[in-house]
């Protein structure tokens, strides 16, 4: 009998070691990959908490083969659009392809562009960034696991390590829509010309120390350039103009050159309706060539409705 006890003791206090060996490693995987599931939400608006919990998950808090071996933590097999590498490992069915990344960053940017670029995913986008428990459903719905238990273990692993707690910071979308509506309230003075005739002409200044000002009805580049002591051509060159370019009452114009990026408080910019590149580059004093850079298009594109658009 007490040989009985002290086996069943010895099992539970394996048990006991066990589960606390797993929650270590769980809370170190959260340690080391919050930030970047936080800097994916940024970019792709894809709640941090569903990030990790499907990384603890599919990964095995890191330790499944198929995180040590391919640096895959969320499981994604290759797809017929995969030409990256590849490794073989049974799954539902006998000997099954798995992508393989470099490293395990770039296994959480594909995850993001899996989600993302994928159109049975994309009513998951329709909801609330902070409701995981409505994406943990989404995903269980749009087929990302065969497990039918599968949102409530990601609900589950949410809830026991308060990952919705990196859910908590604005997303690039939020960040840009407070800052345009930052630069609608921008101030009606400036310092003025001293030569300038009537009515004033105030020069403001860009939150990326860009001067410019505000045309004004009857101004032409070459009265503006002589009240600038410019020449029209410097004009024309530091709005990226042409030579037969007309001025428009309320436009903005720059008196100096652009730069190559705007200010580290506004990196991004989320589009309006049939707006331009041109119109985003003098909204925010970033020489159209350099944004056009930053968000890897080519010269010409113009951008959709609601589109993120990197400023720096």
């Amino acid at each position: 009998m007490k040989h009985k006890i002290a086996k069943a003791n010895l099992l539970l206090g394996l048990c006991l070691v066990s589960s606390l060996a797993a929650q270590n490693n769980t809370e170190a995987y959260i340690q080391k990959w919050s930030e970047v599931a936080q800097k994916e939400m940024q970019l792709y608006s894809i709640p941090a908490s569903i990030t990790l919990a499907q990384g603890i998950l599919e990964s095995g808090s890191g330790k499944s083969y198929l995180a040590r071996e391919a640096k895959n933590h969320f499981g994604i097999k290759c797809h017929e659009d995969w030409d990256g590498k590849t490794v073989y490992r049974d799954d539902d069915k006998k000997d099954e392809c798995f992508r393989s990344y470099g490293n395990a960053r770039e296994s959480f940017r594909d995850h993001s562009l899996f989600l993302a670029q994928r159109s049975r995913y994309q009513e998951l986008f329709t909801e609330d960034r902070t409701d995981y428990k409505a994406w943990a459903k989404g995903l269980k719905k749009a087929g990302y696991a065969t497990d039918p238990r599968y949102h409530r273990r990601l609900i589950d692993l949410i809830e026991r390590y308060e990952l919705h707690r990196f859910d908590q910071i604005r997303s690039p979308r939020e960040k840009a829509r407070e800052a345009i509506a930052q630069q609608e309230k921008e101030a009606e003075g400036g310092w003025q010309l001293f030569d300038s005739p009537d009515p004033p002409m105030p020069v403001k200044e860009t939150a990326n120390r860009v001067d410019y000002i505000r045309v004004r009805d009857g101004d032409t580049f070459e009265s503006l350039a002589a009240v600038l002591d410019k020449r029209p051509r410097d004009l024309l060159k530091y709005n990226e103009l042409r030579y037969d370019a007309e001025l428009v009452p309320g436009q903005r114009l720059y008196i100096q050159p652009k730069r190559n990026k705007a200010h580290r408080d506004t990196p991004y910019h989320v589009t309006e309706p049939g707006e331009t590149m041109y119109q985003i580059a003098q909204r925010y004093g970033v020489k159209l060539r350099k944004l056009y850079r930053h968000n890897k298009l080519p010269v010409g594109a113009q951008p959709v409705e609601d589109q993120l658009i990197h400023l720096r």
